[in-house]
C-alpha cells in the first residue's frame, strides 16, 4: 500500500503519521507545534477540530509553517 496516512491520537495529543512506502510512522506533537501560535478561543478550537478531524492538513500547515496564517483567517471576521 502506498501513501501517508495520518490520524490524531488524543492519548498523547500527537498526530501520528504513517508513511507507507517508506516504512515508518511519525508522531507529531501537537502543543510543541503551536507553541507560539497567537490565538482566540474560536481559533483554538478550530485548530483543535482540524486536529482531530483532518489531521494530514494539520500536519501540511505545521510543515509548511502555515499554521499562524491559517488561524489569523480564523479569526477574521470579514471572511464569513
Amino acid at each position: 500500500m502506498n501513501g501517508i496516512y495520518a490520524r490524531y491520537n488524543e492519548q498523547k495529543n500527537y498526530v501520528d503519521v504513517t508513511v507507507y512506502e517508506a516504512g515508518y510512522v511519525l508522531g507529531l506533537d501537537c502543543g510543541k507545534w503551536e507553541d507560539g501560535i497567537k490565538t482566540t478561543m474560536n481559533s483554538q478550537g478550530r485548530l483543535d477540530a482540524l486536529a482531530i478531524d483532518d489531521p494530514l492538513e494539520y500536519v501540511r500547515l505545521a510543515l509548511d509553517e502555515e499554521m499562524q496564517v491559517w488561524v489569523d483567517a480564523m479569526d477574521d471576521d470579514s471572511l464569513w
